[in-house]
């Protein structure tokens, strides 16, 4: 017969809007053991599994903190309350608590009076009745009493449905709200414990064979939500403070491009990030912010990095083609162990179906290219030794893009037709160990010396967007924003295979900026351009920080431009690092990603009319299976 012999769920701490997916072991009819499920519809020797999902009726309703959401709150921010800000975010756990997000809480306060219309999404809602006026160290917050409830609003009792059945257990009464192996929290179960039970039962009976395995959880916590960034236009920073992304509507002419590092599920261990609660860590909390996030900049083309490549097929493809996205996916060169399976991460470039059509595809594996290096100028008695150090399977991805102009067909083709504007996005994520300088500067250079064969077979825009993993005061930012790298550059001294000699050959013709330099270009007054120049460094004119974990706070990330035929629009806000750090310890878990999401809208300088007749705009470059030959 069919048995239950262990029910676990991943994490313990249920979050709203996160599927929970329990592991069940079981013992088939013929001693094997699985985990696959047995469900009603598909009996294994007369046998199937039956789940029950309850949430416990009998508990009181608590309020959680905003920072440690498995917490139950002690304190909340008077200042919130009186600003009409989400009540769920005044909310901490303790008096340090407090006081280590009293910084955060003063950005918040600032931005709801400079922005009253922001507020109010929750003022409908009764704030909590009693609490007690004090101070913790000069900050003025209430110390809460009484029964309270989880977002400050009064919930009454789901209606039942058809079929729910209510079980009491040692006088507790627990209300069935999922059938079925998983079970996604709702907002109804926040503050409250769940229980699953699990029982093999015999399909021709319907009676359960044996006791029922259950599980219990902690309190359903809700979901944190990171604070909307806006898009600031860089053309006007003295008129509207931004643009909000919801319901905006691209002006004729541009475009907006979006590069994100989203963090591969097989990198986000408990021992790489020990300071991040495990609930904060799990896929399917992470994947539900991301998916939100991503969705929200409506971006036409989105640069993701560290894309997992069964999340790529699975969800990632899936959840944004319902968006109106076209994908093109590129995988490193080998897996990683997992600690239980091998997995892979790669670079995805998706593309709105309505805004561009994909003419062409290259890949660069960095790896392919150092083999070829090796053969070329390593000698034979060190080339075990090259490779060693230069093979590290990064990749990057390069797209041809075609606009489609209002009317177009499906291939692109216009009434008239004339072909749309083309447009070329190399999408990479390069190297990350900081002590191989070499490594770095030869992979970027690799790339760049790869578009320069583009832009020498059709003169189009190029974009180069990804994770560089270099700081701008690195050779490889050097490279790509001035075109050179000086001799004398403090990185060229990491050289063992002599990859970089002579210095005079680091160099490429494209005419590129970075993106975010247009704030620090700016000079004109006001609070919002004062906002931006605040987080930017002005040695560099970068951000102070897209990455941010607990020993390291700089940038990695970029979206460099050919500057003659393309221009910046707009630019996504930048984070201060209180946005970040509401804890004096760790990132805020309600950001998916040790990095930040970049976005920059452009706008087109030009028409390359060359190319509008529809023949193929590359007939000189060289390939090789669609892969660059550099």
């Amino acid at each position: 017969m069919l048995s239950v012999l262990r029910v676990h769920l991943p994490s313990d701490i249920p979050i709203a809007g996160c599927e929970l997916l329990p592991y069940v072991l079981l013992r088939r009819p013929d001693s094997t053991i699985t985990t696959d499920d047995v469900p009603e519809s598909s009996p294994v020797d007369g046998y199937h599994l039956r789940c029950r999902w309850y949430r416990i009726q009998s508990d009181k309703r608590v309020a959680v903190c905003s920072v440690h959401p498995s917490e139950a709150a002690a304190l909340q921010c008077l200042g919130c309350v009186k600003g009409k800000l989400a009540v769920a975010k005044s909310y901490h756990c303790s008096p340090k608590c407090f006081a280590d997000a009293w910084r955060h809480h003063q950005v918040m306060h600032a931005r709801a009076a400079s922005f009253p219309q922001e507020n109010g999404a929750e003022e409908d809602e009764p704030h909590l009745g009693h609490f007690n006026s004090g101070s913790v160290g000069g900050i003025e917050g209430a110390l809460i009493g009484g029964n309270v409830l989880s977002n400050g609003s009064v919930f009454s009792s789901p209606a039942r449905t058809s079929g729910s059945m209510d079980q009491v257990v040692n006088g507790d009464t627990w209300y069935e709200v999922g059938r079925g192996k998983t079970y996604t929290p709702t907002a109804d179960d926040v503050g409250h414990v769940l229980k699953l039970e699990c029982m093999a039962v015999d399909s021709s009976t319907g009676l359960g064979i044996g006791a029922a395995s259950t599980v219990l959880t902690s309190r359903v916590i809700p979901a944190p939500s990171p604070t909307p960034r806006r898009l600031i236009p860089v053309n006007s920073l003295d008129g509207p403070a931004g643009l909000e992304m919801e319901g905006r509507i691209a002006a004729p002419g541009t475009f907006t491009v979006l590069s994100y590092n989203v963090l591969a599920d097989l990198y986000a261990t408990s021992d790489m990030y020990s300071y991040c609660p495990p609930w904060a860590l799990s896929w399917a909390y992470r994947r539900q912010n991301l998916l939100r996030e991503i969705v929200q900049y409506r971006a036409d083309i989105l640069c993701l990095q560290e894309v997992q490549s069964d999340h790529f097929e699975e969800f990632f493809s899936p959840e944004l083609e319902k968006h109106g996205y076209a994908a093109v996916y590129k995988k490193k060169t080998a897996e990683v162990y997992t600690g239980t399976v091998y997995a892979i991460d790669g670079c995805a470039t998706f593309y709105r179906r309505d805004r561009f059509s994909l003419v062409k595809k290259y890949e660069v594996e960095f790896n392919k290219a150092a083999q070829s290096l090796s053969e070329a100028l390593v000698p034979s008695a060190t080339k075990k030794a090259a490779l060693s150090r230069l093979l590290k399977d990064n990749v990057a991805l390069i797209v041809v893009l075609e606009a489609r102009e209002s009317g177009s067909t499906v291939d692109g083709q216009s009434a008239s037709g004339k072909r749309g504007q083309l447009l070329c996005v190399a999408n990479t994520h390069i190297h990350a160990n900081i002590e191989l300088k070499d490594v770095k500067l030869w992979q970027v250079h690799t790339l760049l010396k790869g578009l320069e064969k583009i832009a020498a077979s059709a003169d189009i825009p190029m974009l180069v967007a990804g994770d560089f993993n270099s700081v701008p005061t690195s050779a490889p930012h050097s490279l790509l924003a001035t075109g050179r790298v000086d001799a004398a550059h403090p990185d060229l001294a990491t050289d063992p295979l002599g990859i970089l000699r002579p210095p005079s050959k680091l160099c490429h013709s494209l005419p590129l900026m970075s993106a975010y330099s247009a704030f620090g270009r700016l000079n004109g007054v006001g609070p919002t351009l004062d906002r931006q120049k605040r987080r930017m460094d002005s040695s560099s004119d970068e951000p102070f920080f897209t990455n941010c974990t607990r020993d390291f706070l700089g940038t990695l990330d970029y979206i460099f431009y050919t500057a003659d035929s393309l221009g910046v629009e707009s630019l996504l806000e930048l984070l201060d690092e209180e946005s970040l750090r509401k804890d004096t310890a760790l990132p805020s878990p309600e950001w998916s990603s040790d990095h930040i999401a970049l976005l920059a809208e452009f706008r087109w300088l030009r028409l390359d009319h060359e190319n509008q007749s529809g023949r193929d705009p590359f007939p000189s470059l060289q390939r090789e299976g669609g892969r660059l030959r550099t």
